[in-house]
């Protein structure tokens, strides 16, 4: 996203399960299947609402959970601007029919 030029929000690493979450403006439409078929193929999961559980400075949370992307400011980029980052990075912007993503161990 930054060599786009956009601007990058929190983003929390989550370091068990090698994922990162993305705190983001909930712009996503319900309907569209095709945004939630892609992320799913890409290993990325699109939570509506829920809690997120955020970084603390204690020793035995950054064994679990660190930010990435500290928080700055309340800027959260658009979430449907993630997603097409995401699609770019994958390939799947392409033909997302034929998205293979290789298993990071």
């Amino acid at each position: 996203m930054k060599s786009r030029g956009a601007a990058v929000g929190p983003i929390i690493g989550h370091i068990g399960s090698n994922r990162w979450t993305y705190l983001v403006r909930p712009n996503v439409p319900e309907d569209d299947t095709r945004v939630f078929s892609d992320m799913y193929r890409a290993n990325v999961i699109i939570v509506r609402a829920g809690v997120v559980v955020l970084p603390s400075p204690t020793a035995q949370s950054w064994a679990l959970r660190r930010w990435i992307e500290p928080p700055r400011n309340t800027f959260r980029p658009s979430a449907l601007l993630v997603v097409e980052t995401i699609r770019m990075c994958t390939g799947s912007d392409r033909d997302s029919r034929t998205l293979v993503m290789p298993r990071v161990r």
